[in-house]
């Protein structure tokens, strides 16, 4: 059976994209994201949820987040989540699901403002496996 790792969120930078370079060259964005959660609780109270979630994205993309978005702007995010341990300097062992960006449509104008044209940053394909007539399983 095939498995699927897909996340779509809809929901505003928590703080501005940080640009750096892998050894190879390839930029790589890190910025917050925070997505809210609205409902009426069992006392009938009205409540909201926040959930904060650490965003990564890649070549294209990641220049295009850190020229164009920042801290409040509110974004479409689809991606894949990625899970990650390593062990701190304190000896203890870590680890955290973030999100890796493969598509981010800007939604708003800069900054939060409302009213521009949305833009999209689509992340550069990776290859896709095409099965051979010897992997159908009839």
């Amino acid at each position: 059976m095939s498995n699927l790792n897909k996340v779509f969120l809809l929901g505003n930078l928590t703080r501005d994209p940080e640009l750096r370079y892998m050894p190879s060259g390839s930029p790589v964005a890190n910025f917050g994201f925070a997505t809210n959660r609205k409902y009426t609780g069992q006392d009938g109270q009205k409540k909201e949820d926040v959930t904060f979630v650490d965003i990564e994205a890649f070549a294209k993309t990641a220049e295009l987040c850190q020229q164009y978005l920042s801290k409040g702007r509110q974004v479409l995010i689809e991606g894949r989540l990625k899970f990650r341990t390593w062990e701190g300097q304190d000896g203890q062992k870590r680890s955290k699901l973030s999100v890796v960006a493969e598509r981010v449509t800007f939604l708003g104008g800069r900054g939060g403002e409302g009213g521009a044209r949305p833009e999209q940053a689509k992340q550069q394909e990776e290859p896709k496996f095409t099965p051979d007539d010897d992997d159908v399983p009839f």
